[in-house]
């Protein structure tokens, strides 16, 4: 869309980031996300046009849990970047593994987020089923590539934190509306991936009995 002549119409990134209370970095990963609405200028600066921002602010306000799953989303898009920047191979419990297991485990981390994506936005028995589907994937992948379940709670503990790393990091750069909404979040987060850990450890105990 071409820019038009009055300048008070018109935003710039840092001029956004302002209002918003956030990094500017942040409104610049959420615009090209489709989060905000941008629009390109012909030397492919954003610009941003006030009433549109200030629309979106009041949607926001509107429904506190939208601001903190916009933030969850942003955050999960960082996990995904540091679990392909190699972050994976300090780990020793990752060092352990071939180079196939360790593609089917980058595969679990990006399901771990998904299913968080998803236990966030359904109910306590959708998420509960959900979360000990994936603690099953992930003892008897770490069963089937020799890691104990001591190794296998450190692979799910790492993904985790990955995540919540992100997501503080998130958190601190965002003027935060909805403290309740974050703390239910958490909370859910918490119950989602404590869930997913007791399955690992039941699972596992489950193959030792049959074993004996």
């Amino acid at each position: 869309m071409p820019i038009g002549s009055t300048p008070t119409e018109w935003l710039s990134l840092s001029d956004v980031a302002q209002i918003l209370g956030i990094h500017p970095s942040t409104v610049r990963s959420w615009s090209d996300q489709g989060v905000l609405p941008v629009h390109r200028t012909k030397g492919g600066h954003r610009r941003y046009m006030r009433n549109e921002i200030d629309l979106w602010v009041l949607a926001q306000r509107s429904d506190p849990n939208s601001e903190a799953n916009l933030v969850v989303q942003s955050a999960m898009r960082n996990t995904r970047l540091q679990i392909s920047e190699g972050r994976l191979a300090a780990e020793a419990w990752y060092a352990k593994l071939d180079e196939e297991a360790r593609e089917q485990y980058r595969v679990s981390g990006r399901a771990l987020l998904q299913g968080l994506i998803q236990a966030l936005s359904s109910n306590d028995e959708q998420a509960g089923a959900e979360a000990e589907a994936l603690g099953y994937e992930y003892a008897s992948r770490g069963r089937r590539y020799g890691l104990t379940s001591v190794e296998a709670t450190h692979a799910l503990l790492f993904f985790r934190n990955l995540l919540i790393e992100s997501m503080l990091s998130v958190y601190e750069s965002a003027a935060v509306h909805s403290p309740h909404a974050w703390s239910s979040m958490f909370r859910k987060i918490n119950e989602f991936t404590d869930r997913i850990l007791i399955t690992i450890l039941e699972t596992y105990e489950a193959y030792q009995r049959a074993s004996r």
